[in-house]
């Protein structure tokens, strides 16, 4: 890998700026401990995405940076994340809600630099019984994605954050902020979640 196709800028620096990144209102982000094993160098996140007092859904945001890249990577750069949104169970019972997930993640960085995009796309029902049968039933989309940034700046990598937290509050059902671009939001969480 030739050093002017990777990143180029100061690490300090994309690390502060990450540490300094600030996704809406509704998003608490809090750093957690990078995998060591992984890349010499990184960077991790948990967020939780609320609508007022209520958890509507969380995720991971990891980034790893090895400086000459590696060739599975197919660049300097990876960036590995989970989302876990609730939503409404006859959304759930779509069979082609995995695809729809999986445009979604696709569409939030489609006019980023990006390649070597993977990840998995699942839903999962859950039952509730006994004490906790009031709870009803629980229909949860899992996106796990990864992809490898082409950037080589600190701004170009933050945009990839800010779209993986606007993929978040997406299928948290929250309307997005205008960017004028007329996105409009699909899934609504699952109104009988505690």
């Amino acid at each position: 890998m030739s050093r002017d196709s990777g990143f180029i800028g100061d690490v300090d620096e994309l690390l502060n700026e990450l540490r300094a990144f600030r996704p809406r209102p509704e998003i608490e982000c809090e750093e957690i401990p990078a995998p060591a094993k992984l890349a010499s160098i990184g960077f991790a996140l948990t967020a939780e995405c609320f609508e007022g007092d209520h958890e509507v859904a969380n995720g991971r945001f990891v980034l790893l940076h090895e400086p000459g890249g590696q060739e599975t990577w197919g660049g300097d750069l990876r960036a590995v994340t989970f989302i876990k949104a609730d939503i409404e169970q006859e959304m759930g019972s779509d069979p082609l809600l995995p695809q729809v997930g999986w445009s979604w993640f696709e569409e939030s960085i489609s006019d980023l630099s990006a390649t070597g995009l993977s990840g998995t796309v699942t839903l999962a029902l859950s039952s509730s019984f006994g004490e906790l049968a009031e709870r009803g039933a629980l229909t949860e989309l899992e996106i796990r994605a990864s992809w490898t940034p082409l950037a080589q700046s600190v701004p170009e990598i933050i945009d990839h954050l800010e779209r993986w937290t606007e993929l978040l509050a997406h299928c948290a059902g929250l309307p997005p902020i205008s960017r004028g671009d007329g996105v409009s939001t699909m899934v609504r969480r699952n109104s009988t979640s505690k």
